[in-house]
């Protein structure tokens, strides 16, 4: 189709620039997608076909590659839904006396819905995911949510106190069920478990997405547009897009454009890189080392580059509500944080993780994926048997090696390389959302 003729130059540039940063979510979300369903409904692989939960019955062993960031907090219950041709009802059983949460994800990675503990408390729920344009009946006692895209992504958390409390977890997952409505009342319905070779599934989402060439990239971009609606609010960026030639629900074929249009697309994943690297020190406040965001989690709005970000950052953002995950990539003097060193964090008696919930301190590689380690510990918590100083205050360790003057209980092991740490928050008080409780500074010690 045409583009706008008058659009040249650096503007040009800018709107290919904006185009791979709008459209980045939804395509690692499409490859997040093909990795996690394209197998069999009979499969053992940890993955599961559309419409079925995907139950993680322990926590991700440490050289686990399928998402970056993953908590050792929970267990996982994950699902792929399709809503085109009917609502889907899943079922939650009562919570009593743990922390749940059942985020669900629109293909832009927008948390539309997030039942659970904060927000339905500990009662048992049933829920119709639907179409907005869907007309029926449902079932007395089941509440209707609709989703702004026609595919569905939910990953439920609940609460899980260690290695020992895994029979009691997985007792609850048993009796979360997922049907569509037709079947409502029974496991025995039609299910499209065919398995497609053409996808590169053993290679990670963001890894596909992130090589992706220009031109592949943006025609799988038109496909998924053309299905999973854009949101009300993205009428501007759908306008710059059509300037260039971009039309949604079209198929958008890069060798067929001007030549202009063609080098401007070509050249935009590395400009987006370049554009978050520059912006991420000012995107993201830094207090102490740590990297917060408290506003806009989990429901970006136009905040294009944002969203981008944190889909490569942590794919399936909560609403700071939920939890909140400060990260850390540099010590106190502001150097990255190496794994040939060692290091100190800690929170005095009356600042320690101010939570409803519970909080843990987990390291990662520069990537973003646990790594194996002397004694299989990527995490610790205050859930954990810590050791605590006489006055009240805490203090974690994390090095290469366990010094003679450290607790073994509190230290986490570090990979051989720089690293980075999240402090994970599970409905965080008031102090947390508003700014005024910040972690402290890592420590590098002699």
């Amino acid at each position: 189709m045409s583009r706008d003729a008058s659009l040249v130059g650096d503007e040009l540039n800018q709107v290919a620039l904006e185009a791979y940063l709008y459209f980045y979510p939804m395509v690692l979300m499409e490859h997040t997608r093909r990795n996690g369903t394209n197998v069999t409904r009979d499969a053992k692989s940890g993955r599961a076909p559309m419409g079925v939960i995907n139950h993680v019955r322990e926590y991700p062993a440490l050289d686990f590659k399928a998402v970056v960031r993953p908590n050792f907090d929970t267990l996982y219950s994950s699902a792929w839904i399709d809503v085109s041709r009917e609502p889907w009802l899943f079922h939650i059983p009562a919570m009593k006396d743990r922390f749940f949460m059942l985020p669900f994800y629109d293909m832009w990675t927008d948390v539309f819905a997030s039942p659970g503990t904060r927000t339905h408390g500990e009662g048992a729920l049933t829920l119709a995911l639907c179409d907005p344009e869907w007309r029926g009946s449902l079932p007395e006692g089941v509440e209707r949510i609709d989703a702004p895209t026609k595919t569905v992504w939910t990953i439920g958390r609940t609460e899980t106190r260690g290695v020992d409390d895994y029979e009691a977890v997985r007792a609850l997952q048993d009796q979360m069920w997922l049907r569509p409505l037709s079947s409502w009342l029974s496991d025995e319905f039609a299910l499209d478990d065919t398995v497609i070779p053409a996808w590169k599934t053993k290679l990670p989402p963001m890894v596909q997405t992130d090589t992706m060439e220009a031109a592949e990239f943006f025609a799988l971009a038109s496909e998924l547009v053309a299905v999973q609606p854009p949101h009300a609010s993205d009428w501007g960026q759908v306008a710059r897009l059509a300037r260039a030639g971009f039309h949604v629900g079209h198929r958008f074929v890069l060798a067929n454009q001007d030549d202009d249009v063609q080098a401007a697309f070509r050249e935009a994943p590395a400009a987006a890189r370049k554009a978050i690297g520059r912006r991420f020190g000012n995107l993201i406040p830094f207090v102490n080392g740590w990297s917060t965001i408290l506003e806009t989690m989990g429901t970006w709005g136009n905040s294009y580059l944002r969203r981008a970000m944190m889909a490569m950052f942590g794919l399936g953002a909560n609403p700071p509500e939920e939890s909140i995950y400060p990260n850390a990539l540099t010590d106190s003097a502001g150097q990255p944080l190496d794994g040939h060193a060692h290091y100190s964090v800690h929170f005095a008696a009356d600042a320690l993780p101010p939570v409803r919930a519970f909080w843990s301190l987990t390291v990662y590689d520069q990537k973003g994926f646990p790594v194996p380690n002397e004694i299989n510990r990527a995490a610790l918590g205050d859930r954990d048997e810590l050791v605590y100083n006489s006055d009240g205050s805490l203090t974690m360790y994390v090095g290469p090696s366990l010094r003679d003057e450290w607790p073994l209980e509190n230290w986490i092991p570090t990979p051989p390389e720089n690293f980075a740490m999240t402090l994970r928050l599970y409905l965080p008080e008031d102090s947390v959302l508003t700014g005024r409780w910040t972690p402290p500074t890592t420590t590098k010690l002699a």
